[in-house]
């Protein structure tokens, strides 16, 4: 059995870790922070809870079958409950509830969306086809570009939409705006435009409304959790406050890590789960990087950032799960973040309210408020200490004025802030970029940096930043490729 290392405990660490520890590995994963989870960890503010970034899963059976190779059923640590509604889409003054229930879905657009009925359903039908061509393309290591001739991605081919944005495609099917917004907001996922993201994302609603959307009481940081457990169960050890400083190099090989205390931990495989684009360079050090140097990955596409409010409440409100309020000009709000870099002066704004679902978030009678804003990435320039404030009381204007949170900031007993300056210096990610790479079709699959570091001999990668890309379900995927592939029997290094 091997000796691996793991740099960072976020999911796709943890999942990592969970898989191999399981196998009868020796695993050692070392999280720099005194808490695990990276942006899926938990956020205490007083007596309320948190999700520090992800708020939801979907496609729960991903995270079964990843506990399942760990011997474990992942129900047996984590109360999980689908939500129904999955989320009300609010335009203007108009709530839209969102539905995983066919019966009831077709209901809400003839509604408020009525002739397009029957392109809901060809929608469902035609995207399930998709799925099944992506699903092994997603699944499965990509480190040669012979893998495009591959009999299961020439089968796929066919049905990726390639040259086709998200938008276009749901054009296909439905006729009103706000419809086509319902089913391709998604794409802010992936910190990308409807209008840009390309069209084989559609999948990413259809994974919505076919598979559900799902709470675990506690929070989806539970999920860190439960994974770490069994970590810990198979025999692994997780370091809290243990920062990695660099890789300890033979000429390309990765043999060990020398962690920030200067202590030298030498080990058979290395797997990198910090962000990427901020790792990597660092890790391997000036000089030992061509294609990946900070020199060209500064010259990558990166996703959009995020402002977050985190607001603690001495009052409930009758509000949905998830909310999510949509400027009158959808499109211009999109592209003053991805394309002018500007703030825009009506954001879309995420809100959820998880307290009416959960009673563990808050003490009685209270709520844990989570609020997020996608905003231009740090290539923008925008000095978050001077426009901090102003942005964080124009979010609240628009909640207050728009939505059933009418009086919230009369109510708020503690607040936290994430600025996207503060996701770069505090959690170090890259440009702010809280989606990780950009996912154009130029940085995806062969194209993304590989679950076997192309660069270094015995490093992995596993996360956002690598093969499928970023999402709770891709980052586990991720997971799972590099943990099979560290499994063959030969591995041909670079």
């Amino acid at each position: 059995m091997k000796t691996i290392a793991i740099v960072g405990g976020g999911p796709g660490g943890l999942a990592a870790a969970m898989i191999l520890s399981s196998q009868g590995h020796h695993v050692h994963v070392f999280e720099k922070q005194d808490d695990i989870g990276g942006r899926n960890r938990q956020l205490k503010l007083g007596n309320y809870t948190f999700d520090t970034g992800p708020t939801f899963l979907s496609m729960p059976h991903i995270m079964e079958e990843i506990f399942q190779l760990s011997g474990r059923n992942v129900h047996d640590y984590m109360d999980i409950h689908e939500l129904e509604p999955m989320y009300e889409l609010q335009f203007n003054q108009q709530r839209v509830p969102m539905y995983r229930d066919r019966q009831k879905m077709i209901q809400t657009i003839e509604k408020y969306f009525p002739g397009n009925e029957k392109g809901y359903e060809r929608f469902m039908e035609d995207t399930r086809e998709k799925m099944n061509a992506m699903t092994p393309l997603l699944q499965t290591k990509h480190n040669k570009l012979s893998d495009y001739v591959s009999k299961r991605a020439l089968k796929a081919l066919p049905k990726l939409t390639l040259g086709k944005s998200v938008h276009d495609v749901l054009s296909n099917y439905f006729t009103d705006e706000k419809l086509k917004i319902a089913f391709t907001f998604q794409a802010k996922y992936l910190g990308m435009s409807p209008w840009e993201c390309p069209g084989a994302f559609s999948i990413l609603s259809y994974m919505e409304h076919e598979y559900g959307v799902f709470h675990p009481i506690g929070g989806v940081n539970q999920l860190s959790r439960a994974m770490a457990a069994v970590t810990i169960e198979q025999g692994g050890t997780i370091h809290l406050n243990k920062g990695v400083e660099k890789f300890i190099l033979k000429g390309k090989t990765v043999t060990g890590l020398q962690l920030a205390s200067g202590e030298l931990f030498e080990a058979d495989e290395v797997i990198v789960n910090a962000d990427f684009a901020n790792a990597l360079p660092q890790l391997a050090g000036e000089g030992n990087l061509k294609k990946y140097s900070k020199q060209k990955l500064d010259k990558k596409k990166f996703s959009c950032s995020t402002f977050m409010i985190y607001v603690g409440l001495n009052k409930k409100y009758n509000m949905p799960h998830h909310t999510i309020l949509f400027a009158e000009d959808y499109k211009k709000n999109v592209e003053e973040m991805t394309k002018a870099l500007v703030l825009s002066d009506e954001p879309s704004i995420y809100i959820q309210n998880p307290s009416v679902t959960d009673d563990s978030l808050a003490p009685e009678g209270h709520s844990a408020v989570y609020i997020l804003a996608p905003v231009p990435n740090n290539d923008s320039d925008i000095n978050w200490d001077a426009k901090r404030e102003a942005f964080r009381e124009l979010i609240l204007n628009e909640i207050e004025s728009k939505t059933g949170f009418n009086d919230i900031r009369d109510h708020i007993v503690t607040e936290k802030i994430i600025t996207p300056k503060q996701w770069q210096t505090d959690f170090d990610v890259h440009k702010g970029a809280t989606f990780s790479l950009g996912h154009q079709l130029s940085q995806m699959m062969y194209f993304r940096p590989h679950n076997r570091f192309q660069e270094l001999n015995h490093c992995w990668l596993v996360g956002g930043g690598t093969h499928p890309g970023s999402g709770l379900p891709t980052i586990l995927e991720s997971a799972r490729i590099t943990t099979n592939w560290i499994n063959e029997s030969k591995v041909e290094m670079p």
